[in-house]
């Protein structure tokens, strides 16, 4: 499946100011909101084992959507260009990831493969990583992760062709709704070589070679 995607604007934290909705609620707030949504599921937050939980859940939202104040393109701003010529395909494959549906705000888990041909420079291979989590840790579809990961090395990095292929099982069908355990999605995006066939099966039979 290769998803064609109009992507979001890159999407940053709301700002603390008293502009209509687009105060970014205090840590308050949010704290009284995970007591509403646990009474409403018919919970008492104020027994001891929930006492704590509103605090816990607004620190790990922190930590699950830290890629709101994020940007992939400080770590795709710097290429070694030293690579004594160097221009055949460069693959990371294996990038595993966990994210949140924008749908259900339920996880789902998977691995990126990323390719490219440099162009004048290669990238620090962990930055590719780190470009992954910073729009893993945001809310969004797995259609819409693809996408924007290809258009951000195509943007910055400016590689002859960039291919990203995602598979990730999502709990929102798994645990909820037809209940399909083991059930994966795939997404693909090919950009400027790898819109040819032949590269892009080049690609594939790169990630999915055996170890």
């Amino acid at each position: 499946m290769n998803a064609i995607v109009t992507p979001k604007p890159s999407a940053g934290l709301l700002q603390e100011t008293t502009s209509g909705d687009q105060r970014r609620p205090t840590r308050e707030e949010a704290e009284e909101a995970v007591r509403v949504l646990l009474r409403w599921a018919g919970d008492d937050p104020s027994r001891e084992g929930l006492i704590e939980t509103p605090k816990r859940v607004v620190r790990a939202y922190e930590d699950l959507f830290a890629g709101y104040a994020d940007d992939p393109a400080v770590y795709l701003s710097r290429k070694f260009e030293d690579v004594a010529g160097y221009d055949e395909m460069v693959v990371v494959r294996d990038i595993g990831f966990a994210s949140h549906c924008e749908h259900h705000m339920i996880p789902f888990m998977g691995r990126v493969d990323i390719g490219y041909y440099p162009k004048g420079g290669v990238l620090g291979l962990s930055k590719l990583a780190r470009v992954v989590d910073a729009f893993a840790r945001r809310l969004q579809t797995q259609e819409t992760m693809t996408e924007q990961i290809a258009q951000a090395i195509e943007t910055h990095l400016q590689p002859s062709g960039v291919a990203v292929m995602v598979e990730a099982e999502h709990l929102c069908m798994s645990m909820r709704g037809v209940r399909k355990q083991g059930a994966s999605t795939m997404t693909t995006s090919f950009k400027g070589r790898f819109r040819d066939a032949t590269e892009q099966a080049r690609f594939i039979n790169l990630v999915r070679t055996p170890r």
